[in-house]
C-alpha cells in the first residue's frame, strides 16, 4: 500500500492552515508547500466538499479550516482523499463483496488486525497533534 501524493499534499495543506489559523490564498499555500497550484486546486476542492475547509472569495479571501484543528482527525483527511483504505478486498467496506474462503481463511484475521490498527492510528491523531509535534 502506498499513500498517494494527493493525501500527502492534502495533509500538508491542512497542517499549514492549522498552523497559521487564518485565511490563506491557495497560491500562497502552493508556493510555500511547493505543490502545483492546479493539483492543489483539485485537492482543496475535495477537502471543501467534505466540509474540512471553507473558502472566502474576494481580495481578502482564502482558505481556512472549517472547524478547530483539534476536531479534525487525520483519518478524515486521508479517507476524503484516498477513499476507504483496505489492504485486501475481503476486509474492505463494500457490502456486496463475498469471499468463498472467508470462513476458512487463515490470513483474514491478520489483515483485519492490520486494518483496525491503521484505522485506530489515523483516527487518534488530530491536526492539532501534528502541529504540536512540529513545535517540539
Amino acid at each position: 500500500m502506498k499513500i498517494s501524493t494527493k493525501s500527502q499534499y492534502g495533509l500538508r495543506t491542512m497542517a499549514y492552515l492549522a498552523r497559521l489559523k487564518e485565511k490563506i490564498p491557495l497560491k500562497e499555500i502552493a508556493k510555500k508547500e511547493n505543490i502545483s497550484f492546479d493539483y492543489l486546486e483539485k485537492i482543496i476542492s475535495k477537502l471543501e466538499k467534505a466540509g474540512l475547509v471553507l473558502a472566502k472569495k474576494g481580495s481578502k479571501g482564502g482558505y481556512f479550516l472549517a472547524k478547530p484543528a483539534k476536531k479534525i482527525k487525520i483519518g478524515e483527511i486521508i479517507k476524503t482523499l484516498e477513499g476507504e483504505i483496505s489492504f485486501v478486498k475481503c476486509i474492505g467496506v463494500r457490502k456486496n463483496h463475498y469471499c468463498p474462503r472467508e470462513k476458512n481463511c487463515l490470513t483474514r484475521n491478520f489483515w483485519k488486525k492490520l486494518k483496525d490498527s491503521l484505522d485506530f492510528t489515523l483516527n487518534s491523531i488530530t491536526l492539532e497533534d501534528l502541529i504540536k509535534e512540529k513545535k517540539k
